[in-house]
């Protein structure tokens, strides 16, 4: 499937139509069914012990999914999350950024699914994987 949505695309309409993703979050580039995105924390991203919370991990995770959907199908800002499950699997490098790469398994014309792959920048293991389901609203 091609790609409707380039990372540059991605920014933009964040820009405009998500605010909050586009202070938090950088699309770093999207492909066939992915986007990887990064995620610098700031001290209120923190839990006791300086380590990234996982409401953060999180929100990066489904935000990810979400660019690499609209990636695929153009900016449809009412597609939402359905359905998610994550594993924290390991504690994030202290002061590194994080890099989400999502990537959709299956893309209906109702639903998509798929996982999200959470890194410390420079660790080659996961902090985190999440499975994510988005529902796409019905065309105009």
């Amino acid at each position: 499937m091609a790609v409707t949505m380039t990372a540059e695309d991605l920014t933009r309409f964040f820009e405009t139509d998500f605010p909050r993703a586009a202070e938090d979050y950088a699309v770093e580039a999207t492909g066939e069914m992915t986007a990887r995105l990064r995620f610098t924390p700031v001290p209120a991203h923190l839990r006791p012990g300086g380590t990234v919370s996982g409401p953060a991990i999180f929100a990066l995770a489904d935000v990810a999914f979400y660019a690499a959907l609209l990636a695929q199908i153009g900016p449809v800002g009412l597609a939402v999350t359905t359905g998610a499950s994550i594993d924290f699997m390991r504690k994030p490098a202290p002061g590194a950024d994080l890099v989400a790469e999502a990537r959709i398994l299956k893309l209906g014309r109702r639903l998509a699914q798929g996982d999200v792959l959470v890194y410390s920048e420079g660790v080659a293991q996961p902090v985190a994987r999440a499975s994510m389901t988005y529902s796409i609203p019905p065309g105009p």
